[in-house]
């Protein structure tokens, strides 16, 4: 019998093979049409190109794509359809658990610009905190936009900042909504996991009205989707006896509801436009299991011990207006306002605060634990046209942003972090082992009123991008200027240039220098947690924000902005009219990169001397025991090669396409260093936080697929090739290391009619999980009953999944 491992080889094996004997057809018989232009906006302000013709890479998702996907929720299919971008599986990651983070090329969430209709969209609320992939980011919560407003995505892999602003280092996601007057779409779907659990329910409702007779349009999309929790958990055999399962290892369950819309009204010689929409999803996931004789249980109201439940809410709101109006020749101006906001509320639930429990025989088992809000708004005004410079065009894009970013941190119920009902460190509360009792709710700890916050900053931008085309040479600049109201000004720059020396080879190449500026939320995040130091002292463990007490102390500067430069070169090749490659190399360097240091903990045993502790001897006076912050320590080094071939063979009635994305990537952490006279860079960002860097992605990331159409037939296979990726957070000094694995999904849809359709689908054929935690050298984890990964999950732990879709338009 064939092996899971040799199924998946030959099954992409077949695929290769079945490409490379389409490729040789087509080089011998070069009858077939030629495929249609896609036009892409990304990567140029003066002219549409079709994205094979653009300076730098960019690739386009389009409807058909997005359909054919078997994820139901865009961060998924987004990683499924584009090797560039991951999208990793999180959880007992606390609000990790419903914003995952996004990441483009390999670096961090906050790195990725994401614009919707070419506007930017505003980002999250939530610090990635936890130990997962983009700790101490806070990037775009990609899955707040349903699916079902979406006509095509594209994706700009190449640095930015220059073009687009801060945040646009790694590239640019471009969102493209649904428009013009359409049938009412309606979708429904339902599936579940070859384990029985993770029932997915999901249905939506797309219209398109017409506004007016001149073109006008108002789309609107309203979308629901339930997901039953997942559980991969393991058998406990160190707490409990007799051993059972007791963690909550996989997908929360969620609840996600969605209204958008993306309108348009001609008035006059321009277009009045409005688009955005509200989304709203509930996450439920597990904490950490407290066992029956465990400090932080009270053995009276969970005498088995108790698993705290951390339920989240997210709430995302955007809306942007503008008008684009034409002037003389070809010259355009667009003035626009977007405003968008993000907020994300806990609730712990099955908890308990066991000093409030032991001070007088009671405490409340759930408390609300404090909110985390973010708000943006940006005015762009923009202009765009040409002038003739010795016989030829030169496209001119300029423009003005101003932008405002505020973020506000509210402390949760006094429950869920007092210490005692008078929160007093000084008054003595035993837990049931003779302790000092543990304070705040178990789980997630409520914010508090010290770590408070309600701040915030503004910042200005000029920029003007030039394009000229002379022959069959085209070269493209742009600059940019932004001033901050917190810290200053840069200047920044880009240079690019595409060579066709015939219709089917082509030469491009850029170079940029870019910048991020610190996020308002690595600014003002802190936090507060009190726990027992070694002494069993009570103490309090501080994410300090900048310039507080802590980071003065510690000689840690205010966050400054990350700076880079950028380069890449590439060749188009376009044989046959339906068949191209694209081959592209690229380098990115980041100085000062800002990052969530390591914890940093006194010094252990005696000291005879302040001197002999310097650690000790300011955490001390501060009554920290334990400390962590933001702070530019890290610069890092990406290479990578992407290589993207598509071949499309038309025969009578029927319609193959073929393709295939590989994609090769490498992060490696140059120099780590330090502010502080007492820290050393390895102290601030340690060992284990370098290898999440420079291994918890994968290095190689390759997707195939296969899509073929006859008559009212389709069907589609896809394998997705992550690549091996290694983690050491939980495991200091053992690196745990997951092996590659491919991910084969199917699809077939059959359509009744023009407008009724069915789909049905399996993910992940062949049941594929991550390596198991080494049952030795990864103790206690695998004992706990952690089985497959916990830091970094590039495909997560469910296993086969299957799926039914209806689709109805009328």
């Amino acid at each position: 019998m064939v092996n899971q491992g040799k199924k998946q080889a030959l099954l992409v094996t077949a695929l290769v093979s079945a490409m490379a004997s389409a490729f040789a057809q087509e080089a011998a018989n070069n009858a077939a049409q030629s495929d249609t232009a896609t036009v892409v906006v990304l990567g140029s302000r003066t002219q549409a190109k079709t994205a094979l013709d653009t300076a730098v890479p960019v690739g386009l998702i389009n409807a058909k794509d997005l359909q054919s996907a078997g994820s139901l929720e865009l961060g998924k299919v987004l990683q499924d359809l584009d090797p560039s971008f991951n999208f990793t599986t999180t959880f007992i990651s606390d609000g990790t658990d419903i914003i995952r983070p996004a990441t483009l090329r390999g670096l961090g969430p906050d790195q990725l610009l994401v614009l919707v209709n070419g506007k930017r969209r505003h980002q999250q609320a939530l610090v990635n905190v936890q130990q997962t992939i983009g700790r101490g980011s806070a990037g775009t919560d990609i899955n707040a936009i349903p699916l079902s407003a979406i006509q095509s995505i594209e994706v700009l892999r190449d640095g930015a900042a220059a073009q687009y602003g801060s945040d646009a280092i790694a590239g640019v996601i471009n969102i493209v909504l649904k428009k013009g007057a359409t049938d009412t779409q309606l979708s429904a779907s339902a599936g579940t996991t070859s384990e029985g659990d993770g029932d997915t329910y999901t249905a939506s409702a797309h219209k398109g009205f017409a506004l007016g007779a001149d073109g006008g349009y108002l789309n609107l999309s309203v979308e629901g989707r339930r997901r039953n929790e997942t559980n991969r958990a393991g058998v406990d055999t160190l707490r409990v006896d007799p051993p059972r399962v007791t963690q909550r290892i996989g997908d929360s369950l969620a609840k996600d509801g969605y209204v958008w819309m993306n309108a348009s009204l001609p008035v006059g010689s321009g277009e009045l436009y409005t688009f955005g929409g509200a989304s709203k999803r509930r996450g439920d996931s597990g904490g950490f299991y407290r066992s029956a004789g465990d400090d932080r249980n009270v053995p009276a109201l969970y005498p088995n011990g108790f698993l705290p439940n951390i339920v989240t809410t997210v709430k995302d709101a955007s809306l942007g207006v503008g008008y684009r109006h034409d002037l003389t020749g070809d010259w355009s101006v667009d003035l626009s306002v977007n405003h968008g906001r993000s907020e994300l509320g806990f609730h712990e639930r099955n908890s308990v605060n066991v000093s409030y429990y032991y001070e007088n025989g009671s405490s409340p088992t759930s408390a609300d634990t404090g909110k985390l809000k973010f708000d943006q708004t940006t005015l762009n005004l923009d202009f765009k046209g040409s002038l003739q410079v010795a016989g030829s065009p030169l496209y001119i894009g300029a423009g003005f942003e101003w932008r405002e970013d505020n973020y506000q941190i509210v402390a949760g119920d006094p429950v869920s972090y007092q210490y005692g009902r008078t929160n007093d460190p000084r008054k003595v509360i035993l837990n049931q082992n003779g302790g000092i009792a543990a304070s705040g709710i178990q789980g997630f700890p409520g914010y508090t009123p010290g770590t408070e916050v309600d701040d915030g900053r503004h910042n200005t931008a000029y920029y003007l991008d030039l394009e000229r085309k002379i022959d069959a040479l085209s070269l493209g600049a742009a600059v940019r200027h932004e001033r901050y109201s917190d810290f200053g000004n840069t200047t920044i720059g880009k240079l690019s240039l595409r060579y066709d020396p015939s219709r089917t080879i082509g030469l491009r190449a850029s170079g940029s220098t870019g910048f991020r500026a610190p996020g308002v939320q690595q600014k003002f995040y802190s936090s507060v947690s009190t726990n027992l130091n070694a002494a069993g002292v009570l103490t309090e463990t501080l994410t300090a924000r900048e310039n507080s007490p802590v980071t003065r102390a510690f000689g840690i500067a205010p966050l400054q902005e990350e700076t880079s430069k950028s380069a890449s070169i590439g060749m188009i090749l376009r044989p046959t009219s339906n068949f191209s490659v694209t081959a592209d190399l690229y380098r990115t360097n980041i100085d000062d990169r800002i990052v969530f240091s390591s914890v940093i903990s006194p010094e252990s045993g005696a000291c005879a001397t302040a001197a002999a502790c310097p650690i000790k001897a300011i955490l001390d006076p501060l009554r920290v025991g334990q400390a962590q912050f933001f702070t530019n320590a890290i610069d890092t080094t990406t290479t990578g090669f992407d290589l993207v071939a598509q071949h499309t063979t038309r025969g009578q009635g029927s319609t193959l396409v073929l393709s295939g994305q590989l994609g090769f990537n490498r992060t490696k952490v140059k120099d780590r260093h330090s502010q502080s006279s007492v820290l050393t860079g390895a102290q601030l960002f340690d060992d284990s936080q370098v290898t999440l860097i420079e291994k918890g992605q994968p290095r190689q990331h390759h997707v195939v697929a296969a899509d073929y159409t006859t008559g009212p037939w389709n069907g589609t296979v896809r394998a997705n090739y992550f690549g091996e990726v290694e983690g050491q957070g939980f495991t200091p000094g053992f690196i745990q290391k997951w092996d590659a694995k491919w991910i084969v999904d199917l699809t077939a849809r059959y359509s009744f009619t023009k407008k009724l359709s069915l789909s049905l689908g399996v993910n992940n054929l062949f049941d594929t999980y991550p390596t198991k935690w080494d049952p030795v050298k990864a103790a206690p984890f695998p004992q706990l009953g952690f089985t497959h990964c916990w830091e970094t999950c590039p495909f997560g732990i469910n296993g086969r999944s299957m799926y039914a879709k209806v689709d109805y338009a009328f």
